[in-house]
């Protein structure tokens, strides 16, 4: 079993389900199911699944991870020990709606930009624990992960920078020091960083912070400069629904909105026992 899903249930469990324990037959065997009570993007029921099955719930039928639903869809039924059942009952339901609600999310703006060449991608701005979960669920709704990890790439953001002189003496030595097989992201503020860091061929340059007006005024100068293809060029930082078609038609390459798993709100499901 997954020690993270592990722990979950240990921390719900404590000593022992003591109302199932009082009120429910050791070896009474009952249905039930999962229903939404609510529309978005499913994700989690093949981890569902899975820890269903190790306990010996058989599941009898589920929805797919990615599929649309909407209020009262039957999202699984399972058979077997009412006790396993009640057991595992808040684990499976939190860790779906919460993935489920990342899902949802992650559709909805990839949908804002479905006819345009950019690409939506999320941030390492998980919970704690969480971050696998809420980087598939990312995955399920049709973004971009970006990092799983601190070792999947190197990202110069500010506080690195801080001990330097410049962006773009962070840049050079990362450059020196990293190997070819990892790319070198750097975050930037200003226009002359920008352009210093894409002369330099960071392999991706974060605009941080900038409105859209800003960004465009950058990516306007890289192509004057001809260097625009020298880098990708990414932007993050209070991207909305409302703003994000600015940084749309500005011409990145990479929009990354932290708020994809920092503020999704999770969907509501709910198991009933037949």
């Amino acid at each position: 079993m997954d020690r993270i899903i592990e722990y979950m249930l240990e921390e719900d469990k404590g000593f022992g389900d003591i109302t199932s324990e009082a009120l429910v037959e050791k070896d009474l065997e009952v249905n039930a199911y999962i229903i939404s009570k609510d529309e978005g993007i499913l994700a989690g029921m093949n981890i569902v699944k899975d820890l269903f099955e190790e306990f010996d719930v058989e599941v009898v039928y589920n929805l797919e991870d990615g599929s649309k639903i909407t209020k009262k869809d039957l999202l699984m039924s399972v058979k077997g020990n009412a006790r396993t059942i009640l057991l595992l009952e808040r684990t499976v339901l939190n860790l779906s709606m919460r993935m489920s609600g990342v899902a949802s999310a992650a559709s909805y703006y990839s949908s804002l930009v479905k006819n345009h060449d950019v690409r939506i991608a999320g941030t390492r701005k998980t919970s704690p624990a969480l971050a696998k979960f809420d980087k598939y669920a990312l995955k399920v709704g049709g973004v971009d992960t970006h990092r799983f990890s601190l070792d999947d790439m190197v990202l110069i953001k500010d506080n690195h920078i801080a001990v330097f002189k410049s962006p773009l003496d962070a840049l050079l030595k990362a450059k020196a020091n990293v190997s070819f097989s990892k790319k070198i992201e750097i975050e930037v503020e200003t226009l002359s960083d920008a352009i210093e860091c894409v002369k330099n061929k960071a392999d991706i340059v974060m605009l941080d912070n900038m409105s859209g007006n800003e960004v465009k005024e950058v990516i306007d100068e890289l192509e004057k400069l001809n260097i625009r293809q020298n880098s990708l060029i990414e932007v993050s930082g209070g991207i909305t629904e409302d703003n994000i078609m600015d940084y749309v038609e500005s011409g990145v390459d990479i929009i990354s909105i932290g708020a994809l798993t920092h503020s999704s709100r999770s969907l509501n499901f709910s198991l009933k026992i037949e």
